[in-house]
C-alpha cells in the first residue's frame, strides 16, 4: 500500500516559506537583513500583520 505523502511533495516547504516564524531568531534575522529593517521592526510587523511573509515584507517596505 502506497503512502499518501509523497517524498517529492513540496507543499509543506512552500507553505513554510510563505510564513515568517517570529519565535525563531534565524528567521527574524533573515527577514531583517532582506528588508534592511531591524529585528524589532520585523517582530512588530509580524505582530501587526500576521506571519505571512508577503504581508510582513509589504509592511516593512520591501
Amino acid at each position: 500500500m502506497a503512502s499518501s505523502k509523497s517524498s517529492s511533495s513540496t507543499r509543506g516547504r512552500n507553505q513554510d516559506r510563505a510564513r515568517v516564524a517570529g519565535g525563531q531568531e534565524h528567521e527574524v534575522r533573515y527577514e531583517a537583513k532582506k528588508t534592511s529593517a531591524s529585528a524589532a521592526d520585523v517582530k512588530r510587523a509580524i505582530k501587526s500583520e500576521g506571519n505571512s511573509r508577503r504581508k510582513v515584507e509589504s509592511k516593512l517596505g520591501k
